[in-house]
């Protein structure tokens, strides 16, 4: 995500994206005697590997003599560098006086605290990671970064990823891909010999191995290697030479990284040694294919986390069985709210119960838009691939869009609304006095997601988004940018989610010159200073070279009841595509422009010059033009609108399993498909509980009523596993006082011998707790 050289490896881990299922663990096999057989020496799994490979692999020893040769001579050239007198400037505002290419940022740490020295992970030099037993070349400012520090937890983890690929390379001897952390920890990505296949009865033999690694607080040590270098210490891995070759420019360097016996090529930095890791265990394998592509050769994919402490291993499976219980896919069935089918992957099947809590979610969107200015619009599903072309889409985002040929051209359903957006701002003439429009849509998109890929409805290939396209002048962007902030607060905050912001900038394949995208980063940079410095103590981070090819944007992360964070909202500040599609509006000058423009101008706007409909292109296969042969000058009088993109939720499907595992299944009442249920102590009132059932339906309430053959106990703790937010109990009194007995799902004290409320006043209640949209659900 975040130097050509540099990216290499990363670039590679981007690539892969087709993941199989996880392959079915094979239990071991019970023995058939009495007694346990005894192992034989140094067997240490099931399927009769020993523990380690002895003799270990060859290429080890051919490694280790290609690194120490470069290493010797780079340690001969540091040790010619001249010592000068340098300043570090820690984040807390002191200086720390050192020599160059002598002090690093360990002997600083260890200089201010040893608690500071112990728990700190890796370091930050004037903005780059670094490793903290590196020298500094030169004054720098510093940051000491620990585990909790998103930059520090990635770090730690990738550093165990290094832990895993050298047990498997002792224990397997097999040949390594790429091993990158991840949201949960990290994963490495193997071949084994002759094509085989991980066990899960191999977890404990590794797991030994890794220990042992661990144990002998194995230093990681960078070292400096040219192409040349890498493909002669790589030369038995076909699948680094794959990288090396496609991914090192010829003439370049690269770094390699070693722990132990083993030598990877890696980018870094890492953790000081391998006993920095105090907790280490293998959580699942599965299988996949080389860089993601199922043409290439099938691997093997072995998952593991890590801590720096034990009793955060601990807190973390605590957190991996609340999650499974609250797994989205699991109350999604229990629940009857959504299925899938083999017959559409990734498509989600919304059941009529999960249809009620996604029309809730898009009422309660659509109320604020009435509220807020946004207008509604309706775009085509699909479009000729001229349309993407113009937009850069194509040349960017083919791979993961559905194309197909209709009269010999190329068409595709649309990934996203903004290109359709600008047609609609552009169909004809707009003036300065309508900015902003605020252009929303709930239309359907389709991303040719992997299958290997999908889970659930946090990745699917068919979606809704809560999508808003804000066309303003200039001078709006940030009284537009202050609105966009507060409807974050009160959607998010109306759930019970906290959030904080990321500022991604502009990456390496951006659209468009660097002088209109450090204008756009500025302005986002600007809009969030003023949002945090009023919002109570809120920060927002820095995410460099992640912005959207055609703008930088503003990430918002949502955490949710066990503090997982989720990446939903997005702000995109867009100066690209108005000037890809030509979109003007008439400024408050225009008349006296028009009075002076030159006929040949008068001639082109009276041909619809600020028309952006792109015409079909013969060759629908034509290379894509370059990017500035879609571009017109301004007509005189007029100006281009700056394009805001946004959505809160994201897409619905995420959202729902978001919200679906924060509330474990206890919906609030508004968003509940489940709100009501009517119990009957007795048959002779069912047609007060059919009455009861009525009104409440009548005023837009789910209810249901159970005047089954079933125990009055019964039909209660149904409705209770059932997660109906209220459960009425009726009987001879109620229906002759006409009230209700309420027993609230949230508050046990009710849970024997409800309320008596009247009928009118329940009513009046349930009512007002609906349209207020509560998280409480007291009455």
């Amino acid at each position: 995500m975040a130097d050509a050289v540099k990216d290499a490896v990363e670039k590679a881990v981007d690539g892969v994206k087709n993941l199989a299922v996880d392959n079915e663990n094979e239990q071991p096999q019970k023995p058939q005697q009495a007694k346990k057989e005894k192992k034989k020496k140094g067997q240490e799994s099931e399927s009769g590997r020993p523990l380690e490979m002895n003799p270990p692999p060859q290429y080890i020893a051919d490694r280790n003599a290609i690194f120490d040769k470069v290493k010797a001579e780079q340690e001969a050239w540091i040790a010619k560098q001249p010592r000068e007198d340098i300043s570090v400037t820690l984040a807390s505002g002191d200086v720390r006086a050192g020599k160059s290419w002598e002090l690093t940022p360990n002997q600083i740490a260890r200089d201010i605290s040893k608690s500071l020295f112990e728990r700190t992970v890796i370091a930050r030099v004037d903005g780059e990671l670094w490793d903290l037993d590196r020298p500094l070349e030169k004054s720098c400012k510093l940051e000491l970064l620990d585990f909790d520090h998103p930059e520090g937890k990635k770090v730690f983890w990738h550093s165990s990823a290094h832990v895993l690929g050298e047990a498997c390379e002792r224990h397997y001897g097999c040949s390594l891909c790429i091993g990158p952390p991840v949201e949960d920890g990290f994963y490495y990505e193997m071949a084994l010999p002759d094509g085989g296949a991980v066990q899960a009865s191999d977890y404990k033999p590794l797991e030994k191995v890794a220990e042992k690694a661990i144990k002998d607080k194995q230093p990681f040590e960078r070292l400096t290697l040219t192409k040349e270098q890498l493909l002669e210490m790589f030369a038995y891995n076909k699948y680094k030479q794959h990288i090396i070759q496609d991914k090192i420019p010829d003439g370049t360097s690269t770094t390699v990284y070693r722990c132990g016996p083993l030598i990877d090529l890696c980018r870094g930095p890492h953790v000081p040694h391998t006993g920095r890791i105090k907790a280490f265990q293998i959580m699942k394998n599965s299988a996949s294919y080389f860089l993601g592509d199922a043409k290439n050769d099938s691997l093997q994919r072995i998952y593991g986390v890590s801590f720096p402490d034990k009793k955060q291993m601990d807190e973390h499976k605590k957190m991996l069985e609340e999650a499974a219980k609250r797994d989205h896919r699991k109350i999604g069935k229990e629940q009857e709210l959504f299925f899938f089918h083999e017959m559409s992957p990734g498509s989600c099947f919304f059941l009529p119960h999960g249809m009620i809590i996604y029309n809730a979610l898009q009422s309660f969107i659509r109320n604020e838009y009435w509220k807020r200015g946004y207008s509604e619009v309706l775009s085509p599903n699909m479009y000729n691939s001229s349309l993407w072309k113009q937009s850069g889409h194509w040349q960017h985002y083919q791979d993961d869009m559905f194309t197909f040929d209709v009269e010999k051209e190329k068409w595709a359903l649309k990934p996203m609304n903004c290109p359709g957006h600008c047609l609609v701002f552009g169909h004809r003439e707009r003036s300065y006095r309508e900015l902003p429009i605020r252009m929303a849509e709930f239309g359907i998109l389709h991303r040719n997601e992997a299958s290997g890929a999908l889970t659930g409805l946090t990745r699917v290939r068919r979606f809704a988004q809560d999508d808003t396209h804000i066309f303003c002048r200039d001078d709006q962007i940030e009284s537009e940018m202050a609105a966009l902030f507060d409807f974050f607060q009160t959607v998010y905050g109306n759930f019970g989610l906290t959030f904080k912001m990321k500022l991604s900038t502009r990456p390496d394949n951006h659209l468009g010159d660097i002088e209109t995208w450090d204008k756009a980063e500025a302005r986002l940079t600007k809009a969030l200073d003023e949002f945090c410095s009023t919002s109570g103590g809120s920060s927002w981070e820095l995410n460099p070279g992640d912005g959207a090819f055609y703008g930088p944007k503003i990430d918002i992360t949502i955490a949710d009841a066990l503090k997982r964070e989720f990446q939903c909202a997005t702000i995109q500040l867009d100066f690209q595509l108005p000037q890809q599609f030509n979109l003007e509006y008439r400024t408050e000058n225009a008349a006296e422009a028009k009075a002076i423009e030159p006929a040949e101008s008068k001639e082109k706007a009276e041909k619809g010059f600020i028309a952006s409909a792109p015409p079909a292109e013969a060759d629908s296969e034509a290379k894509p033009k370059d990017e500035a042969s879609y571009r017109r000058e301004l007509t005189p009088g007029c100006a281009r609108p700056v394009m805001i993109h946004r959505a809160i939720y994201g897409s619905f499907e995420r959202f729902i399993a978001i919200l679906t595992e924060h509330f474990a299944g206890k919906w609030p009442f508004w968003l509940s498909p489940r709100q009501i249920l009517i119990v009957p102590v007795m048959p002779a009132v069912n047609d007060y509980v059919l009455e009861l059932q009525g009104l409440f339906r009548e005023k837009g309430m789910h209810v249901d009523i159970d005047i089954s053959g079933n125990t009055m106990q019964k039909k209660i703790r149904t409705g209770q596993l059932a997660q109906y937010n209220f459960i009425f109990v009726v009987g001879a009194q109620e229906k002759e006082s006409r009230t209700v007995n309420i027993r609230n799902r949230d508050i046990p004290e009710t849970q024997k011998m409800g309320e008596l409320v009247p009928v009118t006043e329940a009513l009046e209640k349930f009512v007002q707790l609906k349209d207020e949209r509560r998280l409480n659900s007291a009455i």
